[in-house]
């Protein structure tokens, strides 16, 4: 399906849980979006299911949903379509529900050079978003061949909480298209939706380290061996 059916299909279409996903930290559930015909299976994280956080708010849920407007707004297409609902256990984000290669994610795929350019963006995304949480399983390689970005709500912090395994591109230059974009975002005010997410510093601090990556216009290297999350995978 196309982007905006998809989006139209997880917001409005009939929802039916169909069981527990194992090992999420969360109350995380596979889900069938039914509607006129069409139907997908979804991931769907309810905010009444989030084990509370000490250096993060409630709401994790809301964050899923902002790191897919910003991957939209900067016209990369990193996370799979994620929306806000309401649901069996309440209001969360429902997403797309990415049929991949499991055998597959972060150390597996920077081996193929194919993915490079986008494994680059996913790298900036990360550092802008500041993602408390990019572990290799997060990176999943689609039936499309594309990779994407799942399990983004520790993200938007205000203080720095980068943790992430992606620090192949460290000291690199950041690729031109890529700080065109960020260049574009930071310059324009986010998207009425993506702000509505979003607490006024969280909104800042997102600007700023976009503006940050551009002055440098280089991948940071990790600076003391504890920017990793745990576990890797």
């Amino acid at each position: 399906m196309a982007a905006a059916e998809t989006l139209a299909l997880l917001t409005r279409g009939t929802v039916t849980v169909r069981g527990l996903l194992p090992g999420a930290s969360n109350a995380t559930f596979l889900v069938k979006v039914a509607r006129d015909g069409e139907q997908t299976f979804a991931v769907y994280k309810p905010g009444r299911g989030e084990r509370p956080l000490w250096d993060f708010p409630r709401g994790l849920y809301r964050r899923e949903v902002a790191a897919f407007l910003l991957s939209e707004a900067l016209g990369w297409h990193l996370v799979p379509p994620t929306v806000l609902r309401d649901g069996p256990y309440g209001e969360g984000s429902m997403q797309y529900f990415v049929e991949a290669d499991f055998e597959q994610h972060y150390f597996t795929l920077r081996e193929d050079p194919a993915h490079r350019d986008r494994l680059a963006r996913l790298c900036a995304f990360d550092l802008v978003a500041n993602n408390a949480d990019r572990k290799a399983g997060h990176c999943l390689l689609g039936a499309d061949g594309l990779v994407y970005a799942i399990d983004n709500g520790l993200s938007f912090h205000v203080e720095p909480k980068l943790r992430t395994v992606i620090w192949d591109f460290a000291d690199e230059a950041v690729p031109a298209p890529v700080l065109a974009d960020l260049t574009r975002l930071a310059s324009t005010r986010l998207p009425r939706v993506l702000r509505a997410l979003l607490a006024p510093d969280e909104r800042d601090a997102l600007v700023a380290r976009c503006r940050a990556l551009v002055a440098t216009a280089h991948f940071p290297a990790e600076p003391d061996g504890r920017c990793y999350p745990w576990p890797l995978v």
